[in-house]
């Protein structure tokens, strides 16, 4: 059946896919080229039957970032990875929300971890940081501070 996949979208995709690797527990892995995005992910949920978006996330490699979206496809029964690689000092990529609204929150994760830049997102936003947060504590640059020195204090009643 991987195989078959592989050609399928090899058809469907062509000159947008990369490679596809072979990748335990899935039908594969497709790295493709990020300037087209939105075309692989409308492909993949119209033409290939991925509807289910299961995550979003990021790896910072130093000398450039991957985002990879793992898909989930009901008439398959089974899970496909897309990846692609970002240059790290202008990591952008188009947002897939309008083809899996879900994405909103996994993009938002990401960009925050990892400053992944998901282009025409409709509220690329603070998560789970305060707001005005500057820093990507998944980014191999983050550097952890030294714990300060709490001040306790005591309330005499």
């Amino acid at each position: 059946m991987e195989a078959e996949f592989a050609s399928q979208v090899s058809a469907r995709l062509g000159d947008r896919i990369v490679v596809i690797d072979a990748f335990p527990g899935t039908l594969g892995r497709v790295r493709f080229k990020a300037d087209f995005a939105l075309d692989v992910f409308r492909s993949m949920r119209d033409d290939l039957a991925f509807a289910h978006l299961s995550m979003i996330g990021g790896i910072d490699w130093v000398d450039h970032r991957e985002v990879f979206y793992v898909l989930w496809s009901d008439v398959r029964r089974a899970y496909v990875i897309l990846s692609t690689d970002l240059p790290a000092e202008q990591a952008h990529i188009e947002s897939a929300t309008p083809v899996w609204p879900g994405a909103n929150w996994h993009e938002r994760e990401t960009w925050e971890m990892v400053d992944v830049v998901f282009d025409h997102h409709p509220d690329l936003r603070h998560l789970l940081l305060p707001d005005g947060y500057a820093f990507h504590p998944l980014l191999r640059s983050f550097k952890l501070h030294e714990p300060e020195e709490l001040e306790v204090k005591t309330r005499n009643v």
